[in-house]
C-alpha cells in the first residue's frame, strides 16, 4: 500500500511538472504583448521594446522558462507585469470565492447524485427517466447559457435571490448562501446529472450480480444489502465521474462568474489572459492544476480504501 501511495504521489507531482511547463511555453507562442499592454495603444515601439526588455520577456523562451523554474523552485513566483506587485498577492480572497463557489456546487452533486442514484437504481422508475432526462438536458445547454437563464428568472423577473456581487461567509451565512445560490445552480447542474447517471448504471449492474443474490437469498435485510455490500462495490465508477465532475465544475464556475460578477479565480484568468501577464497566469496554472491533480489523487485512494483489488493496479 505504501508503495503504491508513493509511486502515486510521484506520478502526480511529475504531471504537475509537466502541465507548468506545457503552459508556460504555449504562453509564451500566444504573441501577447505585456510592454503594450502597460503602456498603451499610443507608446512607440521603442518604448514597448524597452518596457519587454525590462521585463524579460524578449529573450528566447527556453532562457525565460529557465529563469522563471529556478525562481519557483525559490519560492519566487514572480510580479504581475501589470501592477508590478508579487503575482501571489491578493490571490486568497479570490481563491476563496471560486472555492466558495466549487465547494459548494461539489457537496450538491455528491448529496443529490447519490440519492438519485439510488432512487433510481431501486425501482423508483420516475426518478430513473427523470435522472436520464436531466442528463441529456444539461449536457445540451452549455453552463454559461443555464447562468444567464436563471439570472433572468430569479433574479430580474423574480427578484428572488441578488443578481451579482459576494457576500463573505464570515461576513453573513444568510446573504452567502443567497449570493451563491444560482451560481451554484447554474456549476453543479451538470454535475448532479451525469454522476446520478454513472452511478445509477453502475448501482445497477452490482445489484444484479451473483453474489447480491445470494445476500438475499440468506435474509440479509435489503437495507444492509444496498448500504454494507452494492454501494461500496458500485462507489468506484461514481467517484471517478465525480472527479470529472470536479474537473468540468472547476472549469464552468470561471465563466459563470463572469456572468454574476463574482470576482474570482475566473475573472482574474481571464484578465491576466488578456493583458498577457504571463506571471499570473502561471499562478493560476499551478493552483487549478494542482487542484484537479490532488482531487484524481484523492479519488484513486479512495477507491483503493473501497476496494482492495483495486491496491494492486
Amino acid at each position: 500500500m505504501t508503495r503504491i501511495l508513493v509511486k502515486r504521489i510521484g506520478a502526480a507531482a511529475v504531471l504537475w511538472a509537466a502541465v507548468a511547463t506545457a503552459a508556460f511555453f504555449l504562453t509564451g507562442l500566444g504573441g501577447s504583448d505585456p510592454g503594450r499592454a502597460i503602456l498603451g495603444p499610443s507608446a512607440t515601439s521603442a518604448a514597448v521594446a524597452a518596457q519587454n526588455h525590462e521585463l524579460g520577456v524578449d529573450r528566447p523562451l527556453p532562457a525565460q522558462f529557465t529563469s522563471w523554474a529556478g525562481d519557483l523552485l525559490h519560492g519566487d513566483l514572480g510580479r504581475s507585469y501589470l501592477t508590478g506587485r508579487p503575482a501571489i498577492e491578493g490571490l486568497g480572497q479570490r481563491l476563496s470565492v471560486t472555492m466558495s463557489l466549487v465547494g459548494l456546487s461539489l457537496a450538491v452533486v455528491v448529496g443529490l447524485s447519490l440519492l438519485l442514484a439510488v432512487l433510481a437504481a431501486t425501482g423508483r422508475a420516475g426518478i430513473d427517466r427523470a435522472v436520464q432526462i436531466l442528463s441529456l438536458t444539461t449536457h445540451a445547454v452549455p453552463g454559461y447559457l443555464l447562468a444567464l437563464l436563471l439570472l433572468t428568472a430569479f433574479a430580474v423577473e423574480l427578484p428572488i435571490f441578488p443578481a451579482f456581487g459576494y457576500v463573505p461567509l464570515t461576513a453573513s451565512p444568510g446573504r452567502w448562501l443567497a449570493a451563491l445560490a444560482l451560481p451554484v445552480t447554474a456549476v453543479a447542474l451538470g454535475g448532479v446529472a451525469g454522476a446520478a447517471l454513472q452511478g445509477r448504471g453502475a448501482l445497477i449492474d452490482v445489484l444484479e450480480s451473483d453474489y447480491i443474490r445470494t445476500l438475499r437469498s440468506r435474509g440479509v435485510p435489503a437495507r444492509s444489502v444496498l448500504l454494507r455490500h452494492a454501494l461500496r462495490n458500485a462507489a468506484p465508477p461514481w467517484l471517478t465521474s465525480l472527479s470529472l465532475a470536479f474537473v468540468a465544475m472547476l472549469g464552468g464556475a470561471f465563466m459563470v462568474e463572469k456572468v454574476f460578477a463574482l470576482q474570482g479565480l475566473g475573472t482574474l484568468a481571464v484578465d491576466a489572459t488578456v493583458a498577457g501577464d504571463r506571471p499570473v497566469i502561471m499562478v493560476l496554472v499551478l493552483l487549478t492544476g494542482g487542484m484537479v491533480i490532488l482531487v484524481n489523487l484523492l479519488t484513486d485512494l479512495a477507491q483503493m480504501w473501497l476496494v482492495p483489488k483495486a491496491r494492486t493496479a
